[in-house]
Order: structure tokens, then C-alpha cells, then sequence
């Protein structure tokens, strides 16, 4: 919430009409006293709530008839994301001291074929560097936020799907990340 204060403060001034409050998700009573809006964005959260099923759920809550909800869900991988649940359940039980070992290894998993390619193509760091402009933060603070993010949730498009055209909402636009461990990203229009 700092930092978005901050963004206000630099950007905005004295702006009354951009507030900036801190709510759950999983609070319908926070969200039911926010009122209805065209627009509803939570893009690659809900599945990090702990209870994602009631976070889609809510996140209902503040679409206005015709309004649109703009979700972003990890991608349900079978085996590979249990795996990785795993790791990222034993890297949020770990002490402080064991974390830096823990995503170093996972660095190492994630960037050493392509660093390893990139020195033997004499251009040492390329794709690491090329990473950091792109995504604007580098590899290792990316691969820190990634195991760290837990907990960890995933679903299947068409469970997706069913769970909201059930709830009166058409899909707008739906873009998969195909076998990757990425997001589905969704756009619903609630049908009035």
C-alpha cells in the first residue's frame, strides 16, 4: 500500500477524486460497501489468497450489470504445479538464513542453460540483462518473488470458465499460456 501512496503523492497531488484504501477479497462486507464498477481488475492475485475459489467468487461482488472482470489465474500444470507448490510451501517454511540456498537453486534451475549458452556464445549475462529491461526488475529479485509467492493456487480454463458463465457471466476474451507454468488471463462481462 506504501508504495501506491507514493505513486498518488508523485503523480497526483491532491487529487481527491484517486483513493487509496487496503481491503481483502475475502471480505464481502469491505467489498459490498465499495459499490458497483464498469471495470473490476485482480490480475494474478486470487490465487495467492489462500482461498482462491472465494476470492473469484467475491471478486463478483463489485461488477456492475455489464461490467467487465479482469482475472489473471496460474495455469493448472497437473504434476509440475503440485512440484511446485512444494517447493514454494518449503521455501515460506524455511528459515530467513536457508532462503538465499533455496533460490539459488531454483536460479540455477531456471537461468543456468541459458547463462551457460550466453557465455559460450561470448556474451556473458545477455538474456539476464535483456530480462531485466523488459520485465523491469532482474532475474533474481523475479525468481525471489516467485517462490516466495506463496500461498499457491491453480486452475484449469474450462474450470474457469464453468465456475463463471454459472455465476451469469459471458467470456469476453480469454488468452492461455498454453503448457507454460504462467497466468490464463480472462476477461467476463456480467450479463444483466
Amino acid at each position: 500500500m506504501a508504495r501506491t501512496l507514493e505513486l498518488r503523492r508523485r503523480f497526483l497531488g491532491s487529487d481527491q477524486d484517486w483513493m487509496v484504501e487496503q481491503g481483502s477479497v475475502l471480505d464481502e462486507a469491505y467489498l459490498r460497501s465499495l459499490g458497483a464498477f464498469d471495470i473490476v481488475y485482480s490480475w494474478g492475485v486470487l490465487h495467492h489468497t489462500g482461498a482462491m475459489w472465494k476470492a473469484l467468487e467475491n471478486a463478483l461482488i463489485p461488477v456492475a450489470p455489464g461490467g467487465q472482470l479482469f482475472i489473471a489465474i496460474y495455469n493448472d500444470q497437473g504434476t509440475h504445479s503440485r512440484r511446485w507448490r512444494a517447493v514454494k510451501r518449503f521455501y515460506d517454511r524455511t528459515p530467513p538464513a536457508v532462503r538465499g540456498p533455496v533460490a539459488l537453486g531454483v536460479a540455477v534451475h531456471q537461468w543456468g542453460r541459458r547463462t551457460a549458452k550466453d557465455f559460450l556464445l561470448l556474451r556473458p549475462f545477455s538474456r539476464w540483462r535483456t530480462y531485466s529491461v523488459e520485465r523491469g526488475m532482474s532475474p533474481w529479485r523475479d525468481v525471489v518473488d516467485r517462490i516466495g509467492d506463496y500461498p499457491f493456487e491453480v486452475a484449469k480454463p474450462e474450470e474457469i470458465l464453468d465456475f463463471y458463465r454459472s455465476r451469469n457471466f459471458e467470456l469476453v476474451k480469454l488468452k492461455t499460456c498454453g503448457r507454460s507454468s504462467g497466468c490464463n488471463e480472462f476477461v467476463f462481462r456480467r450479463i444483466s
